[in-house]
């Protein structure tokens, strides 16, 4: 009997590689996802007190007794705190009234957030107190949790993830897949938007604003996965995928809060397209624009510079064929007569 031989062309290496890939791949998702689910809790998480001073130290003491938990951020009275919420300097106050304690929430910025500071409120409280709640900026009424803000960043990077490899996959170079990539990401901001807003009534801000936010959030990862593969080749669609989708996604804060999350992964995640996508149309959405500056800009730089790595990739290409010298056996032609 002869024994069976691998195909041509197989070797024992890509053999190993596949073999020891893929668990790694899998170990990485466990941990990117299940790590800052398992340590959600309040870190510096800013956190308004106003109020008469004596009665505003108080209440600090209380807070402070969970270290690094919160950062407080001192007003006036309850007018400039609320001013704070909807400027998205911080996520809630607890306001000192002479009736007791006054908690100001923004169940919009985070609805989990929103309920611990409740938890914060009622445990330094006298027991048995109930403590006043006001909802500052709500979320919408028929997504009061928040589910379908969360829900849309997983199924928006993986469009800009297919889109990225399309382009690349279909040969588009130059300004024909800038074009591309520009054009599939503004069907994508409009279509979402059709649905998030005019369907699902999950957002309320700006028709055109949100669809803008929701198009260069893709574009910020089809660009950057398209420019990953032009610059190294097909593995950068791979690369660029697992930055957004296995970093980026459980990294986003999108689901809770950035402050939420354990470092650096907060931090990280708001460098990346899934979060400051998210924190963008937050603040689009529901916070008319405040504080969308930084989460704008980041997009913005990912998106510019995947779309220069993709022409920088087109010139390199032809380049080299353009200004090649013939081969030294190339046939001559033959002299006239």
């Amino acid at each position: 009997m002869s024994s069976a031989t691998p195909p041509a062309g197989t070797s024992p290496r890509k053999l190993i590689a596949v073999i020891v890939l893929v668990p790694v791949i899998v170990a990485l998702a466990l941990w990117a996802f299940a790590w800052p689910a398992s340590r959600t809790a309040p870190r510096d998480l800013p956190l308004g007190v106003a109020g008469p001073a004596t009665a505003v130290s108080q209440v600090e003491q209380q807070l402070s007794q969970r270290e690094g938990a919160f950062e407080i951020h001192r007003y006036a009275d309850e007018a400039a705190a609320r001013d704070a919420i909807e400027d998205r300097t911080v996520y809630g106050a607890i306001v000192v009234t002479e009736q007791g304690p006054k908690l100001l929430t923004a169940t919009a910025a985070s609805p989990l957030v929103a309920q611990l500071l409740q938890q914060a409120a009622t445990a330094g409280a006298p027991q048995g107190t109930q403590v006043p709640t006001a909802d500052v900026v709500a979320a919408p009424a028929e997504d009061p949790r928040g589910g379908v803000l969360n829900a849309s960043v997983l199924p928006l990077a993986i469009a800009g993830v297919a889109a990225g490899a399309l382009v690349t996959v279909m040969g588009l170079r130059g300004g024909r897949a800038v074009v591309a990539l520009v054009g599939a990401a503004t069907l994508v901001g409009i279509v979402a938007a059709a649905l998030a807003h005019s369907w699902l009534g999950a957002l309320s801000g700006d028709w055109w604003t949100e669809a803008g936010a929701l198009a260069l959030s893709t574009l910020a990862v089809s660009a950057a996965v398209a420019g990953f593969a032009a610059l190294i080749g097909p593995a950068g669609i791979g690369i660029g995928a697992l930055l957004v989708v296995l970093i980026g996604n459980p990294f986003s804060g999108v689901a809770s809060a950035p402050e939420l999350l354990p470092q650096p992964a907060g931090v990280i995640g708001q460098l990346l397209p899934p979060g400051a996508g998210g924190s963008l149309l937050r603040s689009v959405s529901f916070f008319d624009g405040a504080a969308a500056t930084g989460p704008a800009i980041t997009l913005a730089v990912w998106a510019l510079a995947g779309l220069a790595l993709v022409l920088i990739g087109a010139r390199r290409r032809t380049a080299p064929a353009g200004n090649s010298p013939a081969p030294a056996n190339a046939p001559q032609p033959a002299p006239v007569g």
